[in-house]
């Protein structure tokens, strides 16, 4: 049976997405996801995730730029990172919050894991959603080395080589992926393209992923109550003895035979 169509002039605007939500339900997920509802007993250390987030994001918003007239060669990087800063319509705006924003974005994560930590967010059934956090710091530090590079001045050079030369004494795969950063025995023109296909490419891709994977877990666990706080983070007050949890699925361990979760008191 063939779509009703739409009649009216708010149906016609709709209609794309109304199309888009029968097919796929995303717009329904998404609009569950931003407005859902937040338990009042939170504060401002929960945005810490949300600020690390825009820190992300404005990364990776100056790096597309930045790439767009960056010439990963030996011969032309540095004096394209000087049309950059120098010549190019803000230019140096755009380097200059790509190259602090860095900084800013690992020192935020590093708030947001020591928030983490202490407010016991680690814990069941949140053990995954740590690990995967873990992961993102590693590949957001991966992603600040491999970017130091790119400039490709005296400082970069050095730099690397001492971060190379560090991840070489490691035992066993030290000496090998100490090679394959360099693309040889020494840094070189065939380090650079390297260097930058890891810091455009494989590193983001593995960010972004892990991102998605984080956000979901966030939605599907809620979010962990301040220490001082006597009851659990989107608990309702108990009902017949058992705290209601507002969210998107109750947590609980798989299988008939499984012990169910110790619940907080009310």
């Amino acid at each position: 049976m063939a779509a009703q169509q739409p009649t009216t002039t708010r149906e016609r605007i709709l209609y794309p997405l109304d199309w888009l939500e029968e097919r796929s339900g995303i717009v329904g997920a998404t609009r569950y996801f931003l407005f859902r509802n937040v338990p009042g007993d939170v504060n401002w250390f929960q945005t810490l995730g949300s600020a690390t987030l825009t820190a992300f994001i404005i990364q990776a918003t100056t790096g597309v730029i930045l790439a767009m007239y960056y010439k990963p060669t030996a011969d032309e990087a540095y004096p394209s990172i000087q049309y950059i800063t120098n010549d190019l319509w803000a230019g140096w705006l755009v380097r200059g919050m790509h190259k602090w924003g860095a900084s800013v974005f690992i020192i935020l994560l590093f708030f947001h894991m020591a928030r983490t930590f202490l407010f016991g967010a680690y814990k069941y059934p949140r053990e995954l959603n740590w690990i995967i956090g873990v992961l993102l710091l590693v590949s957001g530090m991966l992603e600040g080395f491999t970017g130091y590079l790119l400039p490709w001045d005296q400082t970069a050079y050095w730099a690397t080589v001492v971060g190379i030369n560090l991840n070489a004494t490691a035992p066993f795969v030290g000496p090998f992926l100490a090679q394959f950063l360099q693309g040889g025995l020494n840094i070189g023109p065939d380090t650079l393209p390297k260097f930058y296909s890891l810091h455009m490419l494989l590193i983001p891709g593995l960010i972004f992923a892990l991102i998605g994977l984080h956000l979901y877990l966030v939605v599907r666990l809620g979010i962990t109550a301040p220490p001082w706080v006597k009851t659990a983070a989107g608990y309702e007050p108990a009902q017949n003895g058992r705290p209601v949890r507002q969210g998107l699925v109750e947590p609980r361990p798989r299988g008939n035979g499984a012990i169910a979760p110790r619940r907080p008191e009310a």
